[in-house]
């Protein structure tokens, strides 16, 4: 039988292996590309962008999320019992004290975000404080903290840089095939060039799904740690219950930051299994509610 340690390292494993995975492709896609175009500086110059926009997203992509969503920071004063809640929770996951915000929508919804466990801050919907009880808000806020001990944010931003890497190595390379820039070399192997093509069109997609496919490896492990950090699976996964019977819409949702919530923010029906085909599931930003249930509630013996 599955256990919260078992399950816990199951996915740390799968995650990185995920990664490898990434790097083998980027590289691969690579080297394609050089040998298709005959213009190999194309991509150290994709690389060179592609590090510049994810270094502005590493370092403050945290005040930038916050900001879309209006939220404003909470204290002791203001919130007593979440800040007590999660103060409580940190020193047991032996975690600094993060940053505590509010967001004014009524969908209930949380999501950590920040680089690193000292530059970490929580956020939480007026909607989800105001129907879950202490229990099921503590098995929110321990998954929360799961996904700053766990370095996700971090991970993330590694999978978006190689991510944004091969979509800009396609379009360069799609842009110099049509437009007469790539090399004239008459012994160049057009089987080549053909795959090349081919690649440039579907590496995006590609490293979209790898992308996707960590992100929800990364909610699994989150659900797994903050019910160890609780040892008590039944009050997140209560809580993941309430929170997918919720009708409320964000105000102005945003699909850039939909994999940044405990629960996807955009309501795309993803909590019906048996309505979701494999290719839809491919696509989305976390594992069906009713499956992360399932495998808290197992785990509880």
């Amino acid at each position: 039988m599955a256990t919260l340690y078992t399950l816990s390292e199951s996915n740390i494993r799968k995650t990185w292996l995920y990664m490898f995975g990434f790097l083998i492709f980027v590289i691969f896609i690579g080297f394609i590309f050089a040998q298709a175009s005959g213009r190999p500086e194309i991509l150290y110059f994709a690389f060179v962008i592609a590090l510049i926009m994810n270094f502005v997203s590493y370092y403050y992509s945290d005040k930038i999320v916050l900001a879309i969503y209006g939220a404003k920071e909470a204290d002791k004063k203001t919130n007593p019992e979440l800040y007590r809640i999660i103060e409580n929770l940190t020193m047991s996951a032996g975690l600094p004290m993060p940053k505590i915000y509010i967001i004014n929508e009524a969908q209930p919804n949380a999501f950590a975000t920040g680089r690193s466990p000292n530059k970490a801050a929580i956020a939480f919907t007026r909607g989800i404080i105001e129907i879950l009880d202490k229990r099921e808000l503590e098995g929110v806020a321990a998954h929360e903290l799961s996904h700053i001990g766990n370095r996700d944010i971090l991970i993330s931003t590694i999978a978006v840089i190689l991510g944004g890497f091969v979509a800009m190595m396609a379009d360069f390379f799609l842009r110099i095939s049509f437009w007469g820039g790539r090399s004239r070399d008459r012994n160049q192997n057009p089987a080549i060039l053909i795959i090349a093509i081919v690649g440039a069109i579907l590496a995006p997609i590609a490293a979209t799904l790898i992308r996707l496919a960590i992100s929800r490896k990364r909610e699994f492990l989150a659900d797994s740690s903050g019910a160890l950090l609780t040892r008590d699976p039944e009050g997140l996964a209560s809580a993941l219950e309430k929170l997918s019977r919720s009708s409320q819409q964000l105000t102005n949702p945003n699909h850039a930051t939909a994999h940044l919530f405990i629960v996807n923010p955009l309501k795309e029906n993803e909590n019906n299994e048996e309505n979701i085909s494999w290719i839809a599931k491919l696509f989305m930003t976390h594992p069906p509610i009713q499956e992360r249930i399932k495998i808290l509630r197992s785990m509880e013996k």
